[in-house]
């Protein structure tokens, strides 16, 4: 044990020191490229509450409220989407983009420039205050989501598009400006409040224009109510049950290469419900790590670690925002590179794509599926109780606890789970490299 404290506490330190970098190098680029844009990073609103990522209506009786977000859209941060709470009285709610100088006494769609989808009608408004047909109408708990394609980024007109529930309900042209296109929202009755999902900063530039992409997408094997912001995981599910897990799930298993991840908890959400740990390649994707048999997790609400079980065990103290927790494997030193999850070739699964889903809306043949691959699971873990390793966990660099775990087909696969609204965390699959 006083071997592995050592251990994270050098990793501690020198994560530190990469951090401490990262922003020292991330504020002398902003403030270069404020300047060079003469762009004020700064959040507008009028007639809006702005608490977190929620806005609440808070204008006089006739009078619009907008909120204009403080970055534009990018070719890599090129989405966004607002959940309504509530629909209030009129349900006058827009989701949309406009240039940096669009005015607040306007709703979004109205300005020129703007392109707004308005919730209350299901029109689209582009640069004036007349709509035309484009969706369906929305209320309390529906998503609008909008976006930028990113090929159009440097080919304008910019072609913005615009979901709803995660369905694409379609898109049109808007002239594009420098500095570009901004997220904003428009509020115009009492009781309409709505909370905002905005990505976060995009990656730096290069003297020559490039974008510098660390495309990480491909270091996840699955995404289940989860989008992927570069290293960030933000939870886009519904939240309302124990069935509307959000899982992320890593290509790669754990290996004597690769031992280790860490996620940092950016931001707790409604109630922390995120949890860390090891699981199955196959496994159920609407159930928290820890909940099913091969799988063992580090809840962050409540400190416990559940192992197979949906009853966890007191195991280490509670995580809140900031909080770096960590997972990792002790391999025996005769782990050879046969075994599993050591081989890149042999270990890699197929090919998943990346579709957001939400498991309310699985018809009832799929719901069988889980319960068929989770029983199959049960069964290919038993076959391996033999084999064994320790799995660790860690928290703020130090360990916490660990737990001798079996070893299935395939290997231990790092695993997030998230389950309550506004969830957000950083992830660092490989922490000890670079």
């Amino acid at each position: 044990m006083d071997d592995l404290n050592l251990h994270f506490r050098f990793l501690n330190w020198r994560r530190r020191i990469r951090e401490i970098r990262e922003v020292r190098e991330g504020r002398d680029r902003d403030r270069d490229r404020d300047r060079d844009r003469g762009l004020r990073c700064q959040e507008r609103a009028r007639h809006i509450l702005v608490d977190g990522d929620t806005l609440s209506y808070r204008g006089p009786s006739g009078e619009v409220g907008c909120y204009v977000a403080p970055r534009p859209l990018t070719r890599d941060s090129n989405y966004f989407e607002v959940s309504i709470v509530d629909s209030g009285v009129r349900g006058t709610i827009a989701v949309g983009l406009v240039p940096h100088c669009h005015s607040l006494e306007h709703p979004p769609g109205w300005g020129p420039g703007s392109v707004a989808y308005h919730a209350d009608d299901g029109k689209l408004y582009s640069g004036r205050a007349k709509g035309r047909q484009f969706g369906s109408k929305c209320s309390s708990g529906d998503r609008i989501g909008c976006g930028v394609e990113r090929g159009s980024f440097g080919a304008p007109p910019a072609q913005v598009f615009f979901t709803k529930n995660g369905q694409r309900v379609g898109g049109l042209g808007v002239p594009l400006s420098p500095p570009g296109l901004f997220p904003a929202v428009g509020l115009h009755s009492l009781g309409e409040e709505v909370r905002l999902h905005l990505p976060p900063p995009g990656p730096p530039e290069d003297e020559g224009g490039a974008m510098l992409v660390d495309s990480l997408e491909e270091e996840w094997g699955r995404l289940h109510d989860v989008r992927l912001y570069g290293s960030v995981l933000e939870y886009v599910g519904k939240g309302k049950s124990i069935v509307d897990v959000g899982l992320a799930q890593a290509r790669r298993p754990l290996s004597p290469r690769s031992h280790y991840f860490e996620l940092e908890i950016l931001d707790p959400g409604e109630k922390c419900y995120i949890a860390l740990g090891v699981a199955r390649k196959d496994y159920p994707k609407n159930r928290h790590p820890g909940w099913s048999r091969g799988s063992v997790a580090y809840h962050a609400d409540d400190g416990k670690l559940f192992h197979g079980s949906g009853v966890g065990d007191p195991f280490g103290p509670r995580c809140y925002k900031g909080d770096v927790m960590g997972c990792g494997i002790m391999f025996p030193r005769d782990y050879g590179r046969d075994s599993e999850g050591d081989s890149d070739d042999a270990s890699e699964p197929p090919e998943v794509k990346v579709k957001v889903r939400n498991v309310m809306y699985l018809e009832e043949e799929e719901e069988e599926e889980e319960e068929e691959e989770e029983e199959d699971g049960e069964d290919m873990e038993q076959e391996q109780e033999g084999r064994k390793v320790v799995v660790f966990f860690t928290r703020n660099g130090m360990v916490v606890g660990r737990r001798e775990v079996g070893v299935p087909p395939g290997g231990l696969f790092p695993t997030v789970g998230m389950l309550s609204t506004g969830e957000k965390v950083k992830v660092d699959l490989h922490p000890l490299s670079g």
